[in-house]
């Protein structure tokens, strides 16, 4: 049995006023309710219920007409719960699902018909090994790749930066658009000079892949309001700013101290200094995401 983790604090009680219309959070996960959608028997952490209603309250309060909701861990690859947000608010929300090579045909056109636009796979390993129970691999990337490059889905790849020196050319080769998560998940030690953070970063330039500015409170060393963060933001936008989104990670799974779970409001005051002329932010918050996730605008 895991240990439960805790749930998000309140929406904030304020935000930047200036969020673009059509604005959009482009990494968060749903769960529950768990009478309808059991979490995996088999998992790395226990979140209480945030079901798709919950999701679109957030939303709301923070002014963001749009989301995208990636299926978690704790849910395998059953997309179920994926779907029933997307069902919820089909004209608010895409999905990021996790599918491994056994998935048939059928259940792929129908994942893309409720709005699934990209497939995760968990690539994340510390000291070789992988962080996070749960997922689908390597070996299922590669033999999904042709099938998702048809269904014009691209794949969302979680790792850690420091071993793209070694995975940029195996990424490269399987010809799909590529999202490398949460900035890579860097820790800020290594600074922007790392071989890793320069991998992600030539992916970037090249047109390679996309990235996600989001998870700036899982690398921080100093703590909100994640300042120490902003030269790999700054980096990466410098890069190529066409191909960055920005996610919340809401409901921020996996803290177990209430002294340490973000407030989403300091987490999108953080984007507005990373970000800090309109015109980035107005690409970033929308026409990116609108490209990435099929978005009409």
């Amino acid at each position: 049995m895991t240990k439960p983790c805790l749930g998000p604090l309140p929406p904030p009680a304020s935000v930047p006023s200036a969020i673009p219309p059509l604005a959009c959070d482009c990494h968060a996960h749903v769960f529950g309710p768990y009478a309808h959608f059991p979490l995996a028997d088999e998992r790395s952490y226990t979140p209480p219920e945030n079901p798709a209603a919950r999701f679109i309250a957030q939303l709301d309060a923070t002014g963001f007409a749009r989301g995208v909701v990636v299926t978690a861990s704790v849910y395998g690859t059953d997309n179920r719960s994926l779907v029933g947000a997307l069902q919820y608010a089909p004209t608010r929300l895409r999905g990021v699902a996790v599918i491994d090579s056994n998935a048939s045909e059928a259940e792929l056109d129908s994942l893309t018909l409720h709005g699934v636009r990209g497939a995760r796979f968990n690539l994340y390993q510390e000291h070789g090994q992988k962080v996070y129970r749960n997922g689908a691999g390597l070996d299922d990337l590669r033999a999904l790749a042709p099938r998702l490059a048809a269904r014009g889905w691209h794949a969302q790849i979680w790792v850690h930066a420091p071993d793209l020196p070694e995975l940029a050319p195996i990424l490269r080769a399987l010809s799909i658009p590529l999202v490398i998560d949460h900035m890579g998940r860097m820790n800020v030690a290594r600074g922007t000079g790392d071989a890793g953070f320069q991998a992600l970063i030539a992916l970037l330039s090249d047109g390679a892949a996309w990235t996600k500015i989001s998870g700036a409170d899982r690398i921080s060393a100093t703590g909100a309001p994640y300042d120490d963060v902003l030269a790999f933001e700054t980096a990466i936008l410098a890069a190529n700013p066409d191909q960055v989104v920005w996610g919340s990670d809401w409901p921020h799974v996996n803290y177990f101290e209430a002294a340490r779970m973000p407030d989403d409001g300091t987490l999108i005051e953080h984007f507005w200094r990373a970000v800090p002329d309109a015109t980035s932010r107005q690409a970033v918050l929308v026409h990116n995401p609108a490209r990435l996730y099929d978005f009409p605008l």
